[in-house]
This record gives structure tokens, C-alpha cells and sequence, in this order.
């Protein structure tokens, strides 16, 4: 059942993570051809000042999931329900704490960030609040609850249908000459529907009531904080610094580099959200053995998959930019250097991602959180130091010895408190990574390939370079995990046979 639920949630997530990659590319281009990179520039600045409001919720989402695995697999409903209204109280005082913060970030960002008149910052910060409000004051605790309940299909295919008809109504917008803040009004009225449609299934699938419900205390909750902020400053502290340190260009630049990453780092979020489910009924039914076992396929598996889409990303991220910035003229976006750093600390988060979410799954915040707080102070005085003499390539190698130093913790901590097992286990996976990935770049560098005139030359390229990947990838695994592989198979049969 449980293998069931994951392959579902997998699906749908990956399904809902390819179209967000996709719609991601095609909105910003459009932007900047419209409007220019440096409104492009600050529409992404603004977007990340205002997801340091979730430095808020005190990483509380995580240790709400966690506090419901239990309850959940022993279908305690009287708990279920104490430990969301907890949940959804905590995030109203948050929604309206956000108020205060962009009245704030709207009157002190634009007098820093001056490329724009006062009102025109002023107003395209409160029009891009409005989501995120919503998201806090309507969303966040059923979508949790969903998450823990295995049910991130149903997520899932929610923002997905918001995702297609946002994506498509932004396109008519621009092609018929509004202006940037009604396409943002726009944009973001479509996407506060999506929480209130999400929590409209909740209270009729589950029929919950928690308006006569008294909460639950929950332990951890500001232990949880630290795990939150080395997630936010990872996504957010870049362009921030750029933002007070450089300019709204070399963010605009930094923006389209990160819009490649950001879809990597979606797909693999969708296969890791999906098993810390799993994982987490796991240890809350006590299956330990079970959990090292399938945990350790897991991590042959997930580690092949991000072979084949860090390989494929270190080499094609500067062609892809080429081509995607073909007819703009107003800033140099090849900077290949930066893209090579940007995906090299994309690929510490995503390695060190299956032994985060074990990590939440079992509760260990409090013992976790020295780590985050190394590792957000390393990120900010390396950028800080390092933009200075080279600029947004500093930034890039802040982030990536602080994703290198995080993730090392992470892969120590799991071994030793949760799996209890050798850590020489994980050192070979990691070792083959890097081997599988120098062999995949080595063969590429060799490999003919098309002018990057266009996206169908591009897309040829990228088939021969995905093949080459898959072909390593499959000869190293089958060198040196051939029975793993033959596990990892039948698995697979049994689940879909559990589908048909």
C-alpha cells in the first residue's frame, strides 16, 4: 500500500514539477523582452525578500508532518485534528505578522533599490504579497496534512491545473501590451484560488471540524526554525546580496541561471517528498530493519537519477542560456563559469536531500540545528567577501562550501543516530557519484554536437549527452550494485502490478 501510495505521489509530483519547469522557462523570457531585465530583475528580488517571511513559521511545516505520521498510521483522529488546529493557528499569526513585514519591505526596499520610481516598487511588492498571504492565511495546514497522509498526489494536481491556466493567461497578458503589475494582479489572483480549492477537498474528503477543537502542544517547533533557515537562505540569500551588493541585471542574470537549477531541484524534490512519507510511517510503526533496507535502495536509485540530470545540467546550462537569451541584447548572460558553480552547489542540496527527510521524518530538529546555523553564516560572510571581487560568481561559491559542509552533517547524522550503520557505506555511493559525473563530462567534452543556433539544435544535443549519462550511470550500477539493482526491479514489478 505504502509502495503504492509513493509511486502515485512520484508520478503526479514529477508530472506537476516537468510542467512547472517548462512554464518556468517561458514566462521570464517573456518578461525581459517586454519589459527588460532589470523589471525582470526586480520581480525576482522582490519574490525572494518576501520569502523570508517563512523564515516565520519557524520551520514549523516540518515538525507539524512529523508530530502527524503517528497519529495518522494509528488513524487517531481526535489527534489529528488537535495537532492542525495547532497547526493552523500558529499560521494565521503568521499571515497577519506578514502584513506588517510588507508594509515595511514597502517602504524601505524601494528607497535602497532605486532603478524604479517609488510607486512602482512600492505597489509591485504588495501585488506580489497577496499570494504569499494567502498561501499562509488558507493553504499551508491541510497541504501538510495531505503531504503526511501520503496523499501529495492530491497537491499535486491542484497546482497543476493553476499552474497550466496562470502560465497561459500570463502569455495573452504580455502578448497583449499590459503592464507588468497587471500581469502580476492577474497572475496572482488565479494562484489564491488554489489553497482555498485545496482546503475545500480536505474538509469534504475528511470531514474535519476544527473550529469546537482545542490544540496540541508540539514539541520541536522552534528547533525546526534552524532546518528552515539554511533552506531559505540557500534559495534566497544569492540575490539578495546581489540586490544591496550589485545590481538588478546581474540579479536578472542570476535569475535565469537559477530558473535552470530551480527545476532540477523540483524533480528531485518530487521523488524524496513522496518516500519522506513513506519513511516516516516506517518509523512510526518501529520497521527499522525495513527502513535501512529500503532506504538503501533508495539511495542507489535516487543517486542514479541526479547523475543523469547534474551531468546533463554542468554541461548544457550555458548553451541552454544562449539559446534562451538568443534576442537579448541588454546584458551578457553567458557566464559560464557561474553556471558551472550554480550547479555544482545544486548538487551537494540534492544529494544531501533523502538524509534531510529522514532527518524531518524522525524528528531530529533539535539535534540538527547547530549545523544550519554554520552553515547560513558560511553562505552569507563567503558571499558577502567573495561578491566583491567576483561579483556573481562570489555568491555562487559561497553557497556551494556552505551546501558542502551542510550536507556532510546530514549524511554523518543519519548514519550514526537514525540508520545505524557504517558511514564508509554512503562514502562509496558518493565516490561513484563523482566518478559516474567526470565520466559523464569527460565523454560529452568529445561528442560532436550542433551550432546552439536554435532549441531544436539544442534539444539534439541534449539527447546524445542524456544518452551518454544514462549509459555511465547503468555501467557503474551494474558494476558495482547488481544485486541492489535486481531488488530495486522487483520492486518496481510489484508496484505496478498493485497499480493494474
Amino acid at each position: 500500500m505504502r509502495s503504492k501510495k509513493a509511486f502515485k505521489n512520484i508520478f503526479s509530483s514529477f508530472v506537476t514539477q516537468l510542467v512547472t519547469l517548462i512554464c518556468g522557462f517561458i514566462t521570464p523570457v517573456l518578461i525581459i523582452k517586454q519589459y527588460g531585465s532589470e523589471v525582470n530583475g526586480l520581480v525576482s528580488s522582490i519574490t525572494r525578500f518576501l520569502a523570508y517571511i517563512s523564515l516565520l513559521d519557524a520551520g514549523f511545516g516540518p515538525v507539524l508532518k512529523s508530530v502527524l505520521y503517528k497519529p495518522l498510521a494509528k488513524k487517531n483522529k481526535e489527534e489529528i485534528e488537535g495537532l492542525l488546529k495547532s497547526g493552523q493557528k500558529f499560521f494565521h499569526k503568521i499571515a497577519f505578522i506578514f502584513i506588517v513585514y510588507i508594509i515595511v519591505l514597502m517602504i524601505v526596499y524601494p528607497m535602497i533599490v532605486t532603478d524604479f520610481e517609488f510607486i512602482f516598487t512600492a505597489s509591485l511588492i504588495l501585488i506580489l504579497a497577496i499570494r504569499t498571504f494567502f498561501e499562509y492565511f488558507f493553504g499551508i495546514t491541510y497541504k501538510l496534512f495531505l503531504q503526511a497522509n501520503q496523499k501529495s498526489y492530491i497537491v499535486s494536481n491542484i497546482q497543476l491545473i493553476f499552474l497550466i491556466i496562470n502560465t497561459l493567461t500570463i502569455v495573452i497578458l504580455i502578448k497583449l501590451n499590459f503592464s507588468i503589475h497587471l500581469v502580476k494582479l492577474i497572475s496572482v489572483l488565479i494562484f489564491v484560488l488554489k489553497p482555498i480549492a485545496q482546503n475545500i477537498y480536505v474538509r469534504k474528503k475528511y470531514n474535519f471540524n476544527l473550529k469546537e477543537v482545542k490544540g496540541i502542544k508540539i514539541k520541536q517547533k522552534w528547533d525546526g526554525l534552524a532546518q528552515h533557515i539554511a533552506s531559505i537562505i540557500h534559495t534566497n540569500t544569492d540575490i539578495a546580496i546581489l540586490t544591496l551588493m550589485s545590481n538588478l541585471v546581474e540579479v536578472s542574470i542570476y535569475s535565469v541561471y537559477s530558473m535552470i537549477t530551480n527545476g532540477l531541484r523540483l524533480i528531485s524534490q518530487c521523488f524524496n517528498e513522496a518516500m519522506e512519507s513513506v519513511f516516516g510511517n516506517m518509523l512510526a510503526n518501529k520497521e527499522n530493519n525495513n527502513l535501512e533496507n529500503k532506504f538503501g535502495l533508495y539511495e542507489i536509485l535516487y543517486f542514479s537519477i541526479i547523475v543523469v540530470l547534474y551531468g546533463c545540467s554542468i554541461v548544457l546550462i550555458t548553451p541552454f542560456v544562449k539559446v534562451y537569451t538568443l534576442d537579448i541584447n541588454d546584458a551578457n548572460y553567458l557566464r559560464s563559469l557561474f553556471g558551472y558553480m550554480l550547479v555544482l552547489g545544486e548538487l551537494c542540496w540534492a544529494i544531501r536531500q533523502p538524509y534531510n527527510n529522514l532527518i524531518k521524518a524522525a524528528g531530529h530538529f533539535k539535534e540538527t540545528k547547530k549545523g544550519a546555523f554554520i552553515e547560513a553564516m558560511c553562505n552569507i560572510i563567503l558571499s558577502i567577501i567573495l561578491v566583491k571581487q567576483y561579483g556573481i560568481v562570489g555568491v555562487a561559491i559561497g553557497t556551494l562550501v556552505a551546501m558542502l559542509m551542510r550536507t556532510v552533517e546530514f549524511i554523518y547524522h543519519t548514519n550514526k543516530y537514525i540508520l545505524n550503520r557504517n558511514i564508509f557505506v554512503n562514502i562509496k555511493k558518493i565516490l561513484l557519484v563523482i566518478l559516474e559525473l567526470s565520466c559523464i563530462i569527460l565523454i560529452a567534452s568529445y561528442l560532436p554536437s550542433l551550432p546552439y543556433t536554435g532549441y531544436i539544435n539544442w534539444i539534439m544535443n541534449a539527447f546524445c549527452v542524456f544518452l551518454v549519462a544514462c549509459f555511465v550511470t547503468i555501467i557503474f550500477k551494474i558494476i558495482f550494485y547488481k544485486k541492489e539493482l535486481r531488488l530495486i526491479v522487483n520492486v518496481f514489478k510489484k508496484v505496478m502490478k498493485k497499480l493494474k
